[in-house]
């Protein structure tokens, strides 16, 4: 229980109406009474039967209203500040806290799209079209303190319905357990995805180089001369690149002073 407003009036109205129903139920049963000594015909006794259905629905109603004065937390929450303190006149629809349920969140970050096609192609097909496995990956939540959370939300994510084609980015939802009420609404952080690569080919990134907007790295071949050879790079990491093509794992680059 979380407040209760004074209920004098709908009490009251509730009073009268039970009030009423019992008149209508004496009525109803009194002209039942006359129908097995035939004074009354069917259709009379039909018609205070309706008008005691009609006095016990008014009742309800009233009682439904009359409980609307107790307002009851509907689950295990925190509660914001106190809108109105006791003996306050309240009217209707005047907000009195709120209640949050912390206990799982919802954590939203955007992803390019060409990142989406990504995780689509490699997820096996899944019959629900709005969570998406992100395979062989393990994501993470980086606080604002620079610390990880603890709590694992697995790898499915919940894919909003629409791009921003201002950006370019769809949200992606995580669900992370919240067990000890750390995170609060609201809270702001960084999404991380860690991502195994299989039978991947990787350089230290000291060992290429930038031509206008390409990149490349010095091949040492049989003879021992060196050839530049142009690289595309697949992902980025603090000081390694993941190369897509280019390079064979049998190839010889210059390591130290490529520049």
């Amino acid at each position: 229980m979380l407040f209760r407003i004074v209920p004098a009036l709908y009490k009251a109205k509730w009073d009268a109406e039970l009030a009423e129903a019992r008149f209508a139920n004496v009525e109803f049963i009194n002209t039942k009474r006359l129908r097995e000594q035939k004074v009354v015909s069917d259709a009379e006794v039909a018609l205070y039967e309706a008008k005691l259905a009609r006095a016990e629905a008014k009742a309800k109603l009233a009682e439904a209203e009359l409980k609307f004065t107790e307002v009851a937390a509907g689950f295990d929450g925190i509660i914001d500040r106190l809108y109105q303190q006791q003996r306050s006149l309240v009217g209707k629809g005047d907000l009195l806290t709120t209640l949050s349920d912390n206990s799982v969140m919802w954590v939203y970050f955007n992803v390019p799209e060409t990142r989406y096609f990504e995780f689509k192609r490699r997820e096996a097909q899944s019959k629900d079209q709005s969570r998406l496995e992100l395979v062989d990956s393990r994501i993470e939540l980086r606080l604002a303190d620079g610390s990880i959370f603890r709590q694992d939300p697995g790898n499915v994510v919940t894919v909003e319905g629409t791009f921003n084609n201002e950006t370019g980015n769809i949200k992606f939802r995580s669900d992370f357990p919240n067990p000890n009420r750390l995170l609060r609404n609201g809270q702001t952080g960084t999404i991380l995805i860690h991502r195994k690569l299989h039978n991947s080919t990787v350089i230290p990134q000291r060992a290429t180089f930038e031509i206008l907007d390409k990149r490349y790295v010095y091949v040492v071949d049989k003879d021992n001369v060196v050839h530049q050879r142009p690289i595309t790079i697949q992902h980025e990491l603090e000081d390694i690149f993941v190369i897509e093509s280019g390079l064979d794992p049998s190839d010889k680059i210059v390591l130290e002073g490529a520049r």
